[in-house]
């Protein structure tokens, strides 16, 4: 289904101010987006996002993720059409990372073994699979490399971290490690210490919330953020009752994909209040303003109850940063929040700062700029060959 190696040219590509820059190609396949960057050196060529509605993927219901390879793979050759960009100028592409066998971070070249544990979904079937595949054959046709990097699949964790009490269902690493660790480097920048020797909580909330502790360049504890730790986020369920999660599921009211949807995608905010938009909460919260098609019902919810639900998110984002502090043995440079969640500086933000504040220095850094963070870890693997790590 997926293309082989073949040779790899060496190029470069010319500013207008004669300076010598890389063109890199920078894919990020999400749930329901694609997501497309390239760059010029530093300056970023363009940018384009496209969202799929549910109608939009229904024909793939049911199927494996890499049914949807040639569609999303069309989309990305489009945009290149549509922008007239000459693939062939192309210094390197580099996809977001999927959910393959656990890897220490890094910058990790697609070879043939990555690309089959992406479409066969060794760990799980998630868009984020498509990145390296479709950054291979793209690179390819342009006679250059792929790359992907730090993938949700980064684990560094140890060894004591990864007890759960149940031998048979050791603790993961899965989290938001592409934009942890881009924004614990920009941290030790403003901090002025390296980040080898840094040591760091830091919190991304969007969809997913993710909480790591970062130990002098690794994390060494996080909670598994796609399904079933840490503290509950707008759209999953995060670390429930297992006992009460155990007589739901023998209950005979729900089967095992019914469970698995409270659990992620239908499970935090969007039990409690009917929508995963904090934006449109935040609205609704501080101004009554109720955003249409968000999900909000007044008449089931009311801005009270929302309150209380997005403070009791914050509360247990709150609790597992003092989690991570203990790893930790309170010795912390710095608390990082980052994420989509990072611009709510109304409610979620200073509740967290009030309550986790004694522990050390805040950094908000709101966002993640994903992209950017491919294009940095590309140019660092042409700049320095030697850093590029090899799936195996």
């Amino acid at each position: 289904m997926f293309p082989g190696n073949r040779a790899v040219r060496v190029c470069r590509y010319e500013t207008q101010g004669g300076v010598l820059s890389r063109l890199i190609l920078a894919i990020n396949p999400g749930s329901t987006s694609d997501e497309i960057s390239l760059f010029n050196g530093e300056e970023q060529v363009f940018r384009r996002t496209t969202r799929y509605s549910p109608p939009d993927l229904a024909r793939f219901d049911g199927k494996k993720i890499t049914a949807q390879y040639h569609f999303r793979k069309d989309f990305v050759l489009k945009v290149l059409r549509d922008e007239k960009v000459d693939i062939g100028k192309l210094d390197a592409v580099i996809g977001r990372g999927g959910l393959l066998k656990p890897i220490p971070g890094g910058t990790y070249e697609v070879n043939d073994r990555m690309a089959k544990d992406l479409e066969n979904g060794v760990l799980g079937d998630h868009a984020s699979n498509l990145g390296g595949l479709i950054a291979r054959e793209i690179a390819i046709r342009a006679g250059t490399r792929a790359f992907i990097a730090d993938p949700v699949v980064v684990d560094e964790m140890e060894p004591l971290a990864r007890y759960s009490g149940m031998p048979e269902n050791p603790r993961l690493s899965i989290f938001h490690a592409l934009n942890q660790k881009r924004t614990a480097r920009l941290a030790a920048e403003k901090i002025g210490k390296p980040y080898e020797e840094c040591r760091f909580i830091v919190m991304h909330a969007g969809g997913g919330i993710s909480v790591g502790a970062h130990s002098n360049g690794k994390v060494v504890d996080v909670n598994n953020a796609l399904d079933g730790e840490g503290p509950f986020t707008p759209q999953r369920s995060g670390g429930v009752p297992s006992g009460g999660l155990a007589k739901m599921c023998f209950s005979g009211k729900y089967d095992h994909g019914a469970v698995k949807a409270k659990i992620k995608g239908k499970g935090g905010l969007t039990a409690y209040t009917g929508t995963s938009d904090c934006k449109a909460l935040n609205e609704y919260i501080l101004r009554g303003v109720v955003t249409p098609g968000a999900g909000l019902d007044p008449s089931v919810t009311t801005r009270e109850a929302a309150r209380e639900s997005l403070l009791a998110m914050s509360y247990q984002i709150s609790k597992e940063i003092c989690a991570m502090a203990a790893v930790l043995k309170g010795r912390i440079d710095a608390i990082i929040l980052t994420g989509g969640l990072a611009y709510d500086d109304e409610i979620v933000i200073p509740d967290i700062r009030e309550r986790v504040g004694w522990l050390a220095q805040i950094l908000v850094f709101p966002g993640g700029d994903e992209m950017r963070a491919l294009r940095d870890a590309a140019e660092m693997a042409l700049t320095e060959p030697g850093s590029i790590k090899q799936y195996i």
